[in-house]
């Protein structure tokens, strides 16, 4: 039980951090959204707020790499094309007032923890979708490349759909991702 209440607080960090940030976020709400007592904060999380949003920040980043790394495909177009179709609605999340949960932590003022924190994050994030991108035969350096601007497009996305409050500067660079890569690859049969 107390396990479930600590699992239950980590994610009600993590939908506060993506919708406010840090500084947003409040312990009154971790702990309506949680059901958590007040008592509970201190004992799951004696080291306060900053523990409670490392371990959220954590959690959402190996949670967002294990999806990363499941991505089915056979070709390189196919690994695109489901990464995108899996980080929509996320991004879609964000034309609504959303936003990444790793990214917020990147900009707090005395937050060097807190960096690389989120820097361990995309960095596994960019190895796992390297990786499913090199299982298809793109040599790794490349691979390495192009998911780092696969991160760079999905986190780039949330800050311009927030700001847009709308879902088109994804679907706009998600196409011009599409065409670059089947164009990078068109010997390629697409197949998801």
């Amino acid at each position: 039980m107390s396990n479930d209440t600590k699992a239950r607080m980590i994610d009600a960090a993590i939908d506060a951090l993506q919708r406010r940030g840090v500084a947003g976020m409040s312990f009154t709400e971790i702990l309506d959204a949680s059901g958590a007592a007040r008592g509970a904060i201190y004992h799951h999380f004696p080291g306060g707020k900053g523990e409670l949003v490392a371990e959220a920040a954590t959690r959402n980043g190996q949670d967002v790499r294990a999806h990363m790394a499941a991505l089915p495909g056979t070709t390189p177009a196919a690994i695109v094309d489901n990464f995108l179709a899996a980080v929509r609605p996320v991004v879609a999340a964000s034309a609504g007032g959303g936003g990444c949960a790793v990214a917020a932590i990147t900009v707090e003022p005395d937050g060097d923890a807190l960096r690389t924190i989120a820097d361990t994050a995309f960095t596994s994030w960019t190895t796992a979708l390297a990786e499913r991108l090199g299982a298809t035969g793109v040599e790794p350096a490349e691979a390495a490349d192009l998911a780092t601007a696969l991160i760079g497009l999905l986190e780039g996305a949330h800050i311009l759909c927030r700001a847009a409050g709308t879902l088109e500067p994804f679907e706009r660079t998600a196409r011009a991702a599409t065409e670059l890569i089947r164009s990078r690859y068109p010997h390629q049969k697409q197949s998801r």
